[in-house]
């Protein structure tokens, strides 16, 4: 029962939001960094590279920050 230590919970649950935050931080940069807005491109422009180029940082930042956390 070693799985439902209240402690490894709550470190889990804030290594988890820490990630999230971490990665709206880099998309929101990313979007900033980016030569037209996110929004505009994939929305009403329909730019389906635009998008996966977005999809694909988003999953790359993901990554990282779950390689770094679990180290």
């Amino acid at each position: 029962m070693e799985y439902l230590n209240a402690k490894l919970i709550a470190a889990s649950l804030i290594y988890s939001l820490l990630g999230i935050f971490i990665l709206f931080i880099c998309f929101f940069v990313f979007d900033k960094l980016a030569p037209r807005t996110l929004r505009r491109e994939i929305l009403e422009e329909h730019n389906t590279a635009f998008a996966i180029i977005a999809g694909a940082f988003v999953l790359a930042v993901a990554l990282i920050i779950s390689s770094a956390i679990h180290g």
